[in-house]
């Protein structure tokens, strides 16, 4: 059973930070702005994370959720040259938000973003490998979750220029072909 009120209490200091990220990098970001923000105590802050790290990282779980999904939104034999439409559509919604995950995702995948993205997308790669008896799931798994979370992150930072169906489309590919390399 949850409690609701502590949920509620999580909801708004999640909702604070993006809030902060929003106008600056999470390096800039402290808890009394936090606190602040969500007009809870700093003591009621630390009942519910550890620090403000565990507060990213609980922040960006949905947005985790959501990118592992799209990823997987396929059924039967993937379509290189066809991207699943939530692809096209979580990049588009992440780019709306661009400056809060921008501030979570560092260039190359780093930052609790990064760090939280690579290994749900790994284990869920991983996992869908091995149920189809597919080789090196170990492997492919993580060149997979390496590989998306790094575009990701770029992308945020202008650092590799197209549009949200356009990185649909070229990392649809980059990870089919990852999924398609013969080993041995």
């Amino acid at each position: 059973m949850t409690d609701a009120r502590a949920d509620r209490t999580r909801a708004r200091l999640r909702e604070a930070l993006l809030a902060e990220c929003a106008e600056r990098p999470l390096t800039e970001v402290g808890v009394a702005a936090v606190v602040r923000r969500a007009g809870i105590g700093r003591a009621t802050f630390y009942l519910h994370f550890e620090d403000l790290r565990a507060l990213a990282v609980d922040a960006c779980a949905e947005v985790v959720r959501d990118a592992v999904d799209a990823l997987h939104a396929w059924r039967g034999i993937p379509d290189p040259a066809a991207p699943p439409p939530a692809l096209g559509a979580f990049l588009t919604e992440v780019e709306r938000h661009a400056a809060v995950y921008r501030a979570l995702l560092l260039p190359g995948g780093a930052g609790p973003l990064g760090e939280l993205l690579h290994r749900e997308l790994r284990e869920r790669s991983r996992t869908e490998r091995e149920l189809a008896g597919a080789p090196y799931a170990e492997l492919v798994a993580t060149a997979v979750a390496a590989t998306f979370t790094a575009l990701l992150a770029d992308w945020l930072h202008a650092l590799v220029p197209a549009t949200a169906d356009e990185l649909a489309a070229h990392s649809w590919r980059l990870l089919i072909s990852l999924h398609r390399t013969p080993f041995g």
